[in-house]
C-alpha cells in the first residue's frame, strides 16, 4: 500500500521529530519481538524487570521507603514488593512519581467504579500507542488503512483531528449510540474499501445489532475490541453482522497493554512490556489453569512505576501442557479473563449507553469515590455513589446535566443515592452497570 509506506517512512517520522515522539521507532522495535523464541523473550523480560526494579528503588520515594533488598534474581526481588492497590496509588501518587516535569496525566477508566490517576512522559505514551497499533496489526490492520473507531473523546482538538485525518479515521463517540449517529457511521464505512473496525466491545456489539436491524450488509476487513469484556454473544453478533472474527485485547487505561488475540482463541501476553502474576487472595502464586487475581508490573513505566498492581480482574494462564503445537508467536498465553459484565443501559426510544458513557464523565469528578449505575426500568437509572472527603453536592447536578446532554433525552430520570458500600461482583471487581431490566419489558427486537 503506497499510502502506508509514505506514512511509515516519511510523514510519521517527521511528525515524531516535530512533537518529540518515537512512535514509528517503537513500533518497528516491537515488531521484532514477534520472532523471538521463548528463551529470548524470557531473557528480555527479566532484563527489563531488573532495570525497572533497580530504577524504582533508587528514584521513587515510595519504593525507597519500603526498604527492599535486591535478591539473586529479578523475580525474587519482585516478590519482596507488596501488592499495590488502587487506594495506595491515590494516596501516594506524588511519592511514587520519579520526575515532575512535563508529565502527562492518565486517568483510569473508572469502569470498576474506582478511579486512579497515573503519570507518564511523552516517550512512554508514544510506546504505549505503538504496542496498541501493533496489536491491530496482528488482526490485519495496516497504518493508513481506513478505520472506524468508537471512543469517549468526542471533542477532537487540533492534534486529534490531524491524527484522524492522517490515519483516515471515522471517530464515533460512544457516550450514546443513537441510531442516527450509528447509521451515519455505518454508511460511511459502506462507501469505503477495506475498512478496519475498533472500539469498546459493548459498543461494537451495539453497532452490529443496528446494522443487522437495517440489513446494511457491511463487511469490515477485520477489527479489535478493547475497554470491556468481549463476551461470546458479542463475538457471534459482530461476526454475523460484519463478516469477520473480532480479536480481543486486554489492558487498562493506566497504561498496561497486557495481552491480545491473534491466531488462537487464547491471548498472547505482551511479556516484553508487562510482568504478570496470578495469585490467590493471600498473594500466593496459583498454578497455571487456576483462577487468581491479576497482578501486573509495567516494564516500561519509569515516570511512575506500577509494581505488582492489583488490576481488579480474575484470570488464568494457559497450562504449558495445553499450549498448541502450532502458534504464530512464542509469547506466553493467557487462557481466560473474567471481566465485568458491562450491561448496557437502554432507553425507551432505543438508545444505548455503554460503560464508557459514564466513565468518560465521572473521571472528571474526584468528589465521587465510587459509583454504580442501576437500571430497573427503561425510563431512568439510579446512581449509587460513595462521596469522597471533598464532596460537594453540586457535582451531582453537573454529572446529571452532562449525562442528559449526551443522552439528549430530558425525560430520562437520574436519581442519586448515597451509600456507604457498593458490593463487588464474583470477580472481586465492582460492577459499574447493573441492569435489572426484565426481558419482557423490551420489544423482542431489542432484547440482547
Amino acid at each position: 500500500m503506497f499510502y502506508n509506506k509514505v506514512l511509515e517512512n516519511f510523514i510519521l517520522p517527521c511528525a515524531g521529530i516535530l512533537i518529540g515522539e518515537t512512535f514509528i521507532k517503537d513500533l518497528k522495535k516491537i515488531r521484532k519481538y514477534d520472532v523471538l523464541n521463548e528463551t529470548e523473550l524470557e531473557r528480555l523480560q527479566n532484563t527489563k524487570l531488573s532495570a525497572l526494579l533497580e530504577h524504582s528503588l533508587k528514584s521513587s520515594l515510595y519504593y525507597k521507603n519500603l526498604d527492599i533488598t535486591a535478591q539473586s534474581t529479578p523475580v525474587l526481588t519482585l516478590k519482596q514488593f507488596p501488592i499495590l492497590e488502587k487506594k495506595s496509588i491515590r494516596q501516594n501518587a506524588t511519592e511514587m512519581t520519579t520526575q515532575n516535569k512535563r508529565l502527562i496525566e492518565r486517568k483510569s477508566s473508572g469502569s470498576s467504579g474506582f478511579q486512579t490517576i497515573v503519570y507518564l512522559n511523552k516517550i512512554e505514551q508514544s510506546l504505549q500507542r505503538a504496542y496498541q497499533i501493533h496489536w491491530w496489526e496482528w488482526s490485519g490492520y495496516k497504518i493508513g488503512q481506513p478505520i472506524m473507531q468508537t471512543g469517549i473523546t468526542p471533542n477532537r482538538h487540533f492534534v486529534k483531528r490531524i491524527k484522524d485525518l492522517i490515519f483516515r479515521t471515522y471517530y464515533l463517540k460512544a457516550f450514546t449510540h443513537d441510531e442516527k449517529s450509528v447509521l451515519h457511521a455505518l454508511q460511511w464505512a459502506k462507501t469505503k474499501k477495506n475498512v478496519f473496525l475498533g472500539g469498546y466491545a459493548s459498543s461494537l456489539f451495539v453497532l452490529s445489532k443496528i446494522s443487522k436491524k437495517y440489513n446494511l450488509g457491511i463487511s469490515f476487513s477485520g477489527g479489535v475490541s478493547w475497554g470491556d469484556k468481549l463476551f461470546d454473544h458479542y463475538k457471534r453478533e459482530i461476526k454475523s453482522a460484519f463478516s469477520f472474527d473480532i480479536s480481543e485485547t486486554y489492558g487498562s487505561s493506566e497504561g498496561f497493554l497486557i495481552a491480545a488475540q491473534k491466531d488462537l482463541p487464547y491471548m498472547y501476553i505482551m511479556s516484553p512490556h508487562v510482568y504478570i502474576e496470578i495469585v490467590d487472595d493471600d498473594g500466593n502464586d496459583v498454578e497455571d489453569g487456576q483462577w487468581g487475581n491479576v497482578l501486573v508490573t509495567s516494564l516500561d513505566a519509569y515516570t511512575m512505576p506500577l509494581i505488582r498492581y492489583r488490576i481488579g480482574d480474575l484470570a488464568m494462564k494457559l497450562p504449558r501442557s495445553k499450549y498448541p503445537e502450532k502458534r504464530d508467536m512464542a509469547y506466553p498465553l493467557l487462557e481466560k479473563v473474567i471481566g465485568r459484565d458491562t450491561d448496557l443501559v437502554k432507553t425507551s426510544s432505543g438508545k444505548y449507553m455503554v460503560v464508557h458513557s459514564f466513565t468518560g464523565i465521572f473521571e472528571h469528578y474526584k468528589e465521587i469515590e465510587q459509583y454504580c449505575i442501576v437500571q430497573k426500568e427503561l425510563d431512568g437509572i439510579e446512581i449509587l455513589y460513595i462521596p469522597s472527603a471533598d464532596f460537594k453536592s453540586e457535582v451531582l447536578d453537573n454529572i446529571k446535566d452532562s449525562l442528559i446532554k449526551h443522552l439528549q433525552e430530558p425525560s430520562f430520570y437520574i436519581n442519586f443515592i448515597q451509600v456507604e458500600t457498593i458490593e463487588p461482583t464474583a470477580s472481586g471487581k465492582p460492577q459499574i452497570i447493573k441492569s435489572l431490566l426484565k426481558k419482557n419489558s423490551l420489544k423482542k427486537s431489542e432484547q440482547l
